[in-house]
């Protein structure tokens, strides 16, 4: 008997309810920051660092984000690393942030390190099965125009599009994926503007979990992300005391969207602020 994946769609996702008015939680958190020698930043890329955009190859950073970041690495007391549901390579150039930062791809399947060495999983013959079938449905409905291929995934894209038709392409893709899914190993997953089919295994939550322990328990860690592939690494990420903070709740502030009172965050403006103090 086959296991079939898991089919994570939108209303799926343990919505993580932000609390506000944690004056305390945040300035906590941002004592902690000044008094260690070293801090985590997490930080998604596209809706985080850089605007939604049709054309995804030119979802650049918003304006003096890349210097800031690029300030914040040259400090040396934050360890910034981007969690994405892009390729890890296809956000190097975007970013153009030197030296790169660690970047962890494909929702956690790839990790790419500073020194450019590049871990990724091996892509057993039932997944690559799996996404060629993927691939011939989309192009049996004509939206291969729209499909972007990743390590161990593929995702449809239907930004730009109406919200009926975004609806449309939606239905017609679950058509065919959702049988694919349920008798095969794989996971479907929604994002913002899409979904996408992938071999089951890590996902952010995953490479949350795995810089914690890496960090260890007394390190300050933010993870700021918007989307609902970002709320599944919060729960992970919830250990106790002080200094752990999280947002997928975004709000504009220095031209890039985070939460001000997110979980105990402060705001991405006072985690920089306290990052090069």
């Amino acid at each position: 008997m086959r296991n079939s994946g898991r089919v994570l769609l939108t209303g799926d996702e343990e919505h993580v309810v932000v609390p506000h008015g944690h004056t305390n939680q945040s300035q906590q958190f941002l004592n902690a920051v000044v008094q260690a020698t070293l801090s985590t930043l997490l930080l998604d890329y596209d809706g985080t660092l850089a605007p939604f955009c049709v054309n995804r190859q030119q979802a650049f950073p918003y304006p003096g984000m890349t210097s800031l970041l690029q300030e914040i690495i040259a400090n040396g007391r934050t360890r910034v690393v981007i969690i994405t549901g892009r390729s890890a390579h296809e956000v190097l150039p975007l970013l153009a942030v030197h030296p790169s930062p660690e970047i962890w791809g494909c929702h956690g399947l790839e990790r790419l390190r500073p020194d450019g060495t590049c871990e990724t999983p091996h892509v057993e013959e039932p997944v690559l099965r799996a996404l060629a079938d993927a691939d011939r449905w989309l192009r049996h409905q004509g939206l291969h125009n729209r499909t972007e291929f990743k390590t161990g995934s593929v995702a449809i894209h239907w930004r730009g599009l109406d919200d009926a038709m975004a609806a449309e392409a939606r239905g017609e893709v679950l058509l065919g994926w959702f049988p694919i899914a349920q008798s095969t190993p794989m996971d479907l997953l929604e994002f913002d503007g899409g979904i996408e089919m992938r071999m089951p295994g890590r996902d952010k939550g995953d490479a949350v979990c795995t810089i914690l322990d890496e960090i260890g328990p007394e390190a300050p860690v933010a993870y700021l992300g918007d989307d609902t592939t970002d709320e599944r690494a919060f729960p992970r990420s919830r250990y106790p005391g002080p200094n752990r903070a999280g947002s997928s709740r975004m709000a504009q502030n220095l031209g890039c969207p985070v939460d001000q009172a997110a979980r105990g965050s402060a705001g991405f403006s006072d985690m920089v602020a306290t990052s090069l103090s």
